[in-house]
């Protein structure tokens, strides 16, 4: 009799523990979801963005309201990057238009965007974030979408064009960086 009880009591015990367990994992599921709806009402206030599905695909990504700012300058990351490197001048136009967004020195979307401009993001991530921007745009009054999309091409063009040319002469865009170009404006179309 005395090993039926004690059976029984390690198998109450072992039951107990599990539903513990149970309990926990629930209660820290619930714990990561409230940061994140938090993390996503930081994200509309910082970024402007209302529609809840952009911003969870923001987050997905891995934008924070802290580096939402960014996905309007992967773009210009992406056309720097088309022909295999980013050169100095890349470098500075990039960063001259973040500080114009508001990206502040040394903040986190300064240093991620020095990440980006160190190391080249994945083709899958320029594609996930043409259509986030798209998704973005649609959000916008028709007046807005369209200076921005303008803003954000003409953008492209003049990273393009720091570094192209010989000496300054002949043309300032690839032919690799128009093609790019012409596929981020359809993109966003």
């Amino acid at each position: 009799m005395p090993d039926r009880d004690t059976f029984k009591e390690w198998e109450r015990s072992r039951e107990e523990e599990y539903f513990h367990k149970k309990e926990h994992e629930l209660i820290e599921k619930m714990h990561l979801r409230a940061q994140a709806e938090a993390e996503r009402t930081k994200m509309a206030e910082a970024s402007g963005i209302t529609d809840d599905e952009v911003l969870s695909e923001l987050q997905e990504t891995g934008y924070t309201h802290e580096t939402v700012t960014l996905a309007w300058l992967v773009p210009l990351v992406q056309v720097a990057w088309v022909d295999g490197g980013l050169t100095s001048l890349e470098r500075e136009e990039i960063l001259e238009m973040a500080r114009l967004r508001g990206v502040a020195e040394a903040s986190p979307a300064d240093e991620k965007l020095a990440e980006w401009m160190e190391t080249r993001p994945t083709d899958q991530f320029f594609q996930r974030n043409l259509q986030l921007l798209r998704s973005m745009l649609r959000s916008m009054s028709s007046g807005q979408r369209e200076v921005t999309k303008r803003e954000m091409l003409a953008g492209c063009h003049t990273v393009a064009g720091v570094s192209g040319g010989v000496l300054g002469i002949g043309h300032k865009l690839s032919r690799e960086e128009h093609a790019l170009i012409d596929r981020i404006a359809a993109a966003l179309e």
